[in-house]
């Protein structure tokens, strides 16, 4: 028996415990940065694992695994839920009121913790490091920023190479990564406009910054349809327009809440100038009496793929899983990963902290010098399926399924224990064997 398959043996023997765990998770859910229970299971798990625990940035949590010489490979998962009312019916669903793991951090938490059990009880076949990483806060992107600020890169060993994953709503048993770009870069940006106030029965009187504001919405969406390359990525989205607070008062100012996506340093550079030159033109036309303030908060960098990693990874899976369920052609990038700019931070950026502004909006009139992209360890961002293959295969309107999310933040949607975890829980280990057992490192003596 080979090194690889002696650590994947004891698999099928684990799922038991796994999915016991997931469900306990799920039936227990915390908020951001709240994962109290949550790091209290994972210590106490690891520990008896045999890892050496550390708890890191508040409720983060680190195990590390020393096994000799070898390539040192890190494994995150993320563990806070979401402030939703869980609606699946399930006989495990949110004890919590208000607050469900709609977005899968249950199921990738149990998933790290077999992976872990299974390094620890298969040491004798591989050399080298483990490291299972546990990160809190990703849905309010603070949670990686707050283990870095605690010495997250002094008290882990540098990884060569990193894993990440998430569940996606594709048929469970397929295994998804791609190399290139997994997340885009985003900007979120605050815009306040400024008027002149005056009563709604005498506008001449004023400088009207709803109008003002609403000319700034028409005008930005030129950017993508007519400044940005075709071929180029580009998403501009204006989420909030806040102006005043009765029907009969014209105000002096009005807000708008941006949201920028870009895969590329360039492209982005000049979608954040073209978005202040146009609101300084419009502020200059409408004769705004002070220039418009700019406020970047939540800025996180490019997340992509290694393409030695990936290929390396996708072939392992593609042997032991199929090539059938081993899609990551270009036509299978992102799915509904747009939207999750946090979702593989602390993986990526172990050794390059992301530069991102506060979560209230800590005023920053310019600071647009941030470039997307990371210069942390390799990494490969694994997607498992979840879903049951024959809601894939339900056409809706224009060809788009009718049945599924873009993504998993619904809450009547849970990844399914039976469907969602094994294969998660597989391809987890697989990843990090492919490196361990295939690294070349020297094997302990005993193999």
């Amino acid at each position: 028996m080979s090194g690889y398959e002696a650590v994947l043996a004891g698999l099928e023997a684990e799922l038991g415990w796994v999915r016991d765990t997931y469900i306990d998770l799920h039936r227990h859910p915390e908020l951001s940065l709240e994962e109290h229970g949550t790091s209290k299971l994972v210590e106490e798990k690891l520990a008896a694992f045999g890892y050496a625990v550390t708890r890191i940035g508040g409720t983060g949590v680190v195990g590390i695994l020393a096994n000799g010489d070898g390539s040192t490979v890190l494994a995150r998962a993320d563990t806070d839920a979401l402030p939703v009312a869980e609606a699946t019916g399930l006989p495990y669903a949110s004890a919590v009121d208000g607050v469900m793991h709609a977005c899968g951090h249950d199921l990738h938490a149990a998933a790290l913790l077999g992976a872990a059990k299974l390094m620890a009880d298969g040491r004798r076949a591989w050399s080298g490091t483990y490291i299972a990483l546990f990160q809190p806060g990703e849905e309010i992107g603070a949670g990686a920023q707050a283990m870095v600020d605690d010495g997250l890169v002094a008290k882990v060993p540098p990884p060569d190479v990193a894993f990440a994953q998430h569940v996606m709503p594709f048929p469970a048993g397929r295994i998804a990564t791609t190399a290139g770009p997994v997340l885009s870069a985003a900007d979120s940006l605050k815009i306040t406009v400024y008027g002149k106030g005056a009563h709604g029965s005498m506008p001449h009187m004023s400088v009207d910054p709803v109008v003002l504001a609403s000319s700034i919405v028409l005008r930005l969406q030129s950017i993508v349809s007519r400044e940005t390359k075709p071929g180029d990525f580009a998403v501009v989205t204006v989420g909030a327009l806040n102006a005043g607070a009765t029907s009969n008062i014209i105000p002096d100012r009005a807000t708008l809440l941006l949201n920028i996506r870009t895969y590329d340093a360039q492209v982005r550079a000049s979608v954040l100038a073209a978005i202040e030159r146009i609101v300084k033109g419009e502020c200059y036309a409408a004769g705004s009496p002070q220039d418009p303030d700019f406020e970047y908060y939540d800025q996180f960098p490019l997340t992509g793929d290694f393409a030695a990693v990936t290929e390396k990874v996708r072939a392992a899976f593609s042997a032991h899983f199929g090539a059938d369920s081993v899609p990551g052609h270009a036509t299978d990038r992102l799915g509904g990963l747009q939207s999750h700019p946090g979702l593989f931070q602390c993986a990526v950026h172990v050794l390059a902290p992301r530069r991102r502004g506060s979560q209230n909006l800590q005023r920053r009139r310019r600071t647009r010098d941030g470039s997307p992209g990371h210069r942390g360890q390799p990494l490969a961002a694994l997607r498992a399926g979840d879903r049951p293959g024959s809601i894939h295969r339900c056409p809706g309107p224009r060809g788009r399924s009718a049945d599924l999310p873009v993504h998993g933040r619904r809450n009547t949607v849970s990844p399914g224990r039976r469907r969602g975890l094994p294969p998660s829980f597989h391809a987890l280990s697989d990843a990090v064997q492919e490196y361990h057992c295939h690294s070349g490192g020297a094997q302990p003596e005993g193999t």
